[in-house]
């Protein structure tokens, strides 16, 4: 199908795939502006469709995304069977993203970093880094007992943690030490600024969860759609006369330093 009958058929209810990236780390740029803006680089790794899911065979839209490359000594033989019937390469990592009907894409179809656009708002999820077993100040923010004043070896206690006879016990969900991060979280209306094609690089602005190295979830944001005039839709579709240079967005046309 052409890009412009699909564009002309996307809907406001329509949501495009995602896509798997590594997180590469964080720099940052200088604005024309004379900002300093922090950026978190994002690698996207060879992604391909493993799985397509349709409401008659799984009861839901869906496409399923691998991501990275694995030998087969590597895999089980359940996973070759499963990416060799798929004729793709071996992937190492796999995820799925739900999408309206007309937004499937075919089996095999290659994702790029041209599926998204500079400018545009993406949500992105990830892994948070684990910090292990952390006291209630560190883990919730608590503001500890007093400094002095009799309290004695006790300036980063928990405090109270619940009543006396009645109820008689701690209620669930009481905040209190215990493991903190290596939870999903995702981080939402992240703006991204550069997209690389050359390298399979997006760089975003701001903080994305997880270690550097870890796989991030990236697809458009919820609050912020994109314009399908613009974006894609339901992907990129590759070219041999492709521009490879890097494609940047504009930080606007006002100084925020004279913004009163």
């Amino acid at each position: 199908m052409a890009m412009a009958e699909a564009v002309a058929r996307a809907g406001k209810e329509s949501f495009r795939t995602g896509v798997i990236a590594v997180k590469c780390g964080m720099t940052a740029i200088w604005d024309k502006w004379g900002a300093r803006v922090p950026m978190t680089v994002l690698w996207v790794n060879d992604n391909h469709v493993v799985q397509v899911k349709t409401e008659e065979t799984d009861g839901h839209f869906a496409l399923q995304i691998g991501a990275g490359q694995r030998k087969p000594k590597q895999l089980t033989k359940p996973e070759l069977g499963h990416f060799r019937a798929a004729g793709v390469p071996l992937k190492q990592h796999l995820a799925e993203f739900p999408v309206t009907e007309d937004a499937l894409l075919p089996l095999g179809t290659e994702l790029s970093v041209r599926h998204f656009r500079p400018g545009q708002y993406v949500d992105i999820a990830g892994i948070t880094t684990g910090k292990g077993f952390q006291g209630g100040m560190k883990r919730w923010g608590f503001a500890g007992m007093p400094a002095s004043h009799g309290a004695s070896l006790s300036h980063r206690s928990l405090g109270s943690t619940g009543g006396r006879q009645d109820p008689g016990k701690v209620f669930k969900g009481k905040k209190m030490a215990g493991h903190m991060g290596a939870v999903r979280r995702t981080v939402k209306n992240v703006w991204i600024y550069k997209i690389e094609p050359e390298r399979d690089l997006i760089w975003v602005r701001g903080q994305v969860p997880g270690h550097k190295g870890n796989f991030v979830y990236i697809r458009d944001a919820f609050y912020k759609k994109p314009d399908f005039s613009v974006v894609p839709f339901p992907t990129y579709a590759p070219d041999e006369d492709d521009d490879l240079s890097a494609l940047v967005a504009d930080f606007g046309e006002v100084d925020p330093f004279l913004e009163e």
